[in-house]
């Protein structure tokens, strides 16, 4: 069963910035973009990196490791990795592609909450 968990003021967050967040002991990914936050995994899926230390364009980010991207409105695979060809190809076979897991974020009376299950 989902339930929100309170991330914080939603004032502290800047637009066009994400923030890794630790909370009961899952770490998070928080972006917000304009009025919008997004919350998902703070790892990347495929093969773990610190999403929060890749970059943000729009909704997309992108792993600092391989150059996965991801979009954060609904976790799709835009780029598994930056590898082509022959890699690429060799790259999915063992490590097939998967979305990153999102949660739901609104802000209700100025605070950040987060749906997690």
């Amino acid at each position: 069963m989902s339930r929100k968990i309170d991330i914080g003021a939603a004032a502290d967050f800047a637009d066009g910035a994400m923030k890794a967040v630790e909370v009961e002991g899952r770490d998070l990914l928080i972006a917000r973009v304009g009025d919008h936050f997004y919350a998902a995994d703070e790892r990347c899926p495929h093969l773990g990196g610190h999403l929060a230390r890749g970059v943000l364009e729009g909704t997309v980010v992108q792993c600092p490791l391989h150059g996965s991207r991801f979009d954060l409105v609904d976790g799709s695979v835009l780029r598994w990795t930056k590898a082509s060809g022959l890699m690429l190809k060799l790259g999915k076979l063992f490590k097939p592609e998967k979305a990153l897991k999102t949660h739901q974020a609104a802000v209700e009376d100025g605070r950040l909450l987060v749906e997690v299950d």
